[in-house]
């Protein structure tokens, strides 16, 4: 009985997610019309248009991946409520403003971040560096500034980072396990350190 009750209040959870998300989203092109909440049989989200679940038979996300659809909004903190989320890909939209300080809160499992392509600006949050199953960050192409956290150095499952393109200066992180080249970091003109030129001076190695 405790384990059914939980199992759906975590789908309910996972519905919700979605509805506040398309909820928060223009839509001009009409990409988000299949997700229709208003027949409830099971599994029936994972049929929506860039929903991937993690079985057929139950609403639970496992992806949300919506790329290149002409979506503008800001980054819904609802998507807490997607609980068992792992990747996220709303790459190449008109997505603005700026990510949470608490984005481990909103992403606690996600492994592969790709927001890339957008118009995200202000600060990469240092509590990124708390999302400690990523493996995959994508930032490029967006209006981010000031210094990447040194502490993303701590996401030792990190394969691919890409910030290239934003208006970011300073040193950029060591990452133990990722091989991350020179061209990730592309664009942004005050970077060094790691595969880039070296600092010039004392490094500031206050964490961010």
């Amino acid at each position: 009985m405790i384990i059914s009750i939980t199992f759906s209040n975590a789908t309910d959870t996972d519905i919700n997610c979605l509805k506040a998300f398309k909820d928060s989203m223009e839509d001009p092109q009409n990409f988000l019309s299949s997700w229709n909440f208003s027949t409830t049989p099971e599994g029936y989200i994972c049929a929506f248009v860039g929903i991937e679940c993690w079985n057929s038979n139950s609403n639970r996300v496992l992806n949300i991946r919506l790329p290149n659809m002409g979506l503008k909004g800001m980054l819904p903190l609802d998507l807490a409520n997607c609980t068992s989320m792992t990747g996220l890909d709303l790459s190449g939209n008109l997505l603005y403003g700026t990510l949470p300080t608490n984005i481990s809160k909103i992403l606690p499992y996600v492994t592969s971040l790709d927001l890339s392509s957008n118009n995200f600006s202000g600060q990469i949050p240092r509590d990124l560096a708390n999302c400690s199953f990523l493996n995959v960050v994508r930032l490029e192409n967006n209006a981010f500034s000031g210094q990447i956290p040194l502490d993303l150095g701590r996401l030792t499952r990190i394969r691919e980072f890409n910030v290239a393109n934003n208006s970011l200066f300073g040193p950029v992180p060591v990452f133990r396990n990722g091989n991350i080249s020179a061209e990730s970091y592309a664009g942004n003109s005050g970077l060094c350190g790691g595969p880039l030129p070296p600092c010039e001076g004392p490094v500031n190695k206050t964490r961010i």
